[in-house]
């Protein structure tokens, strides 16, 4: 077999840069002259700093134009559930509570991410990681964000780091755009809920047909469910020269970082987009009847498809997504400054003039906490799954660390909490609160987590109403049955209206040490929720998360 001639492309040739862009500072950055002429760009590790510090305020607090502009086109689209309109009015009232730049858009305030790429012609002081974690240090300590960074002290004990550090910094040697004496960069906030519904799937040839693709892609795609707060920005990556490459290709794609892709190979063996698979990945996920949360055709906003060269023992599928705290932005630092991507921070322009009553308001089952346990379950009994809710009165608050804790206490002989027998448990954790406001950003975290918990609690008399967002096992299915429990959904994604408009009072009730993670007790008022598993054995999510198997590519 004769050798081809020689010939490169880079693996992912992104077109011309489109973002609208504002001036952060021109301090720190000059032009200097080198030797044949050539012009070298210095920057200042201030400047990283200053730049770095002002992308992970904004992307706490503002969403790009074209996210809010999806959300909008929800609510006015009549072919969405009204409950795919209440979550994403729900989540545009959040963006505008948020957009105020007190509360975040989300308590998990994420892991700072930022990829760079530091043209040939840059010159720094060599310590651009350092320069950039001091800016991620300064936004999380600063402002009212969350520690969510473990420090690995033994194999088995960890401790928070009290900053959110180590940031995950990657700088690549490459001009970006072609131009020798720029550098740019995309910053992330990556929440645990959306960072683990990452996929590598190591699949073969015989994936690579139409029918078998979309079989793969159902079944594949209803397994993500909703703890990582849909509407999605859904991305799938097929092929790859190695499997981390598929999923960082698929962590780029759901930031739309790839949207300038070609759309066709070539013999260079570039990556492409696929537009046509991407519109039907899309319809079939409209039919999934998930939705946005709650039933209904929202289950993603859109789809990016990028196929890339493998080896051909290999096809990786990397499947990831970006949640409703689609948080993101891309920066560039050029001899005219330091530039950042212009955010919406105005987002009260993409609500619409509706009201409760629009969005079926009259069917909302209000629910009154203070009353007994038993009171309380036998109104939940009452109604069907989906059922939306308001729930008014206390909740207590605990999640992974108090539930290991109090698993413990149980297996040594003691009894369950009392305060876990009186009251609804929501799984969350709050960011800092800011001076003034009885709380900081206190949005659901993932369900699933607690779900070996959950038998055991119940046993106990524990637990008996769950509060949280996402699908649950059928294991808590079948504990809620026998025990005579229920799970309900919380909006996943509108943590700070839910800080400013719906919770009244905290208070710590044990393990004060444990910072977020302690459980606390809190009063809410018209706390929206649905009904997803009931005390006869059903759950909502039992049905839309199997697969048919049926479809095939038109």
């Amino acid at each position: 077999m004769s050798s081809a001639a020689f010939s490169y492309a880079p693996l992912l040739p992104t077109g011309p840069d489109q973002t609208e862009y504002r001036l952060v500072t021109d301090e720190g950055v000059d032009v200097v002259h080198g030797p044949g002429g050539r012009r070298f760009l210095t920057v200042e590790p201030a400047a990283l700093t200053a730049l770095t510090a002002e992308a992970m305020h904004d992307i706490a607090h503002y969403l790009r134009p074209a996210h809010l502009a999806q959300l909008r086109s929800i609510i006015d689209d009549p072919a969405a559930s009204p409950n795919d309109r209440f979550v994403a009015l729900d989540l545009l009232r959040n963006a505008n509570i948020a957009a105020g730049g007190v509360l975040p858009m989300c308590q998990d305030t994420g892991t700072a991410i930022v990829m760079g790429k530091r043209g040939r012609h840059v010159l720094t002081d060599g310590g651009d990681a350092e320069a950039i974690s001091r800016g991620v240090y300064q936004a999380y300590t600063k402002l009212n964000l969350r520690y969510s960074q473990l420090a690995p002290l033994t194999m088995w004990d960890e401790r928070n780091t009290g900053s959110n550090l180590p940031a995950q910094v990657e700088i690549y040697a490459e001009d970006p755009d072609g131009h020798p004496d720029a550098y740019k960069f995309l910053f992330m906030a990556k929440g645990g809920g959306s960072a683990n519904k990452s996929y590598l799937y190591q699949e073969t040839k015989a994936l690579l047909n139409p029918t078998r693709m979309m079989q793969f892609l159902e079944e594949k795609l209803r397994l993500i469910g909703t703890s990582a707060c849909p509407p999605y920005h859904l991305a799938v990556v097929i092929g790859g020269t190695s499997a981390e490459y598929a999923l960082k290709t698929a962590k780029y794609a759901s930031a739309k970082y790839l949207d300038a892709l070609p759309t066709s190979g070539s013999m260079t063996a570039h990556g492409f987009r696929d537009l046509e698979l991407e519109a039907e990945v899309l319809e079939l996920t409209r039919n999934f009847g998930i939705g946005a949360q709650f039933g209904g055709r929202y289950f993603c906003h859109d789809v990016r498809v990028v196929r890339l060269p493998r080896h051909g023992a290999s096809c990786p599928v990397a499947i990831a997504v970006s949640c409703s705290a689609d948080r993101q932005a891309v920066a560039k630092i050029t001899p005219s400054g330091v530039w950042l991507e212009r955010l919406e921070t105005d987002p009260a322009r993409y609500l619409p003039d509706v009201t409760d009553e629009t969005l079926d308001a009259s069917e909302v089952v209000r629910v009154d906490l203070n009353r007994p346990m038993d009171d309380i379950r036998a109104e939940l009994s009452k109604y069907p799954v989906k059922t939306r809710l308001s729930l008014t009165g206390p909740l207590v608050v605990a999640r992974d660390i108090a539930h290991a804790k109090i698993a413990e206490r149980l297996d040594a002989g003691e009894a369950m909490p009392q305060y876990l027998r009186d009251h609804a448990v929501y799984y969350a954790g709050p960011a800092k609160t800011p001076e003034g406001y009885a709380s900081g950003s206190f949005g659901p975290t993932t369900a699933g987590r607690m779900d070996a918990y959950v038998e055991k609690f119940q046993a106990a008399g524990g637990s008996m109403v769950m509060l949280a967002k996402g699908n649950r096992s059928a294991q808590v299915t079948r504990s809620c049955q026998q025990h005579g429990g229920f799970y309900l959904g919380s909006i996943g994604g509108p943590a700070a209206r839910l800080a400013q408009d719906c919770i009244r009072h905290v208070e710590v009730l044990e393990y004060a040490e444990l910072g977020m993670e302690a459980v606390w007790k809190i009063e809410v008022e018209n706390f929206p929720a649905f009904v997803v598993v009931d005390d006869k054995g059903n759950d909502f999510f039992a049905e839309v998360t199997k697969p048919v198997l049926t479809v095939g590519r038109r």
